[in-house]
């Protein structure tokens, strides 16, 4: 933990705040762009897509009820990203022929 002498300024904190969710976030956009591209999301697993866009979504609230900027931010984004590709998912695991298994 960053000790509480350290003279950061409200400003840089929230610039740092902002780039590790931009950074988070944009993490998203090529596995969406996947999903997109080869219309397949078999490999997603849905019960982690399902939690993890709970928990962005507990995360969001957060965000709201702390008046925290980056937080409200990415998760907003984040969300989207999210539950775009939990409907892809859901859209094409539906039309997809069953797996053999071997």
């Amino acid at each position: 933990m960053l000790s509480q002498t350290a003279n950061f300024s409200a400003a840089a904190v929230e610039k740092l705040g902002f780039a590790a969710a931009f950074c988070t976030t944009a993490a998203f956009v090529p596995q969406l762009v996947r999903v997109v591209r080869l219309r397949s999301a078999r490999d997603i697993s849905l019960p982690t897509f399902l939690m993890f866009s709970i928990g962005v979504f507990l995360w969001l609230l957060y965000g709201l009820y702390t008046g925290s900027k980056p937080v409200i931010a990415s998760n907003v984004v984040t969300l989207v990203l999210s539950l775009s590709i939990l409907v892809l998912k859901l859209r094409d695991d539906r039309h997809a022929p069953e797996e053999i298994e071997p």
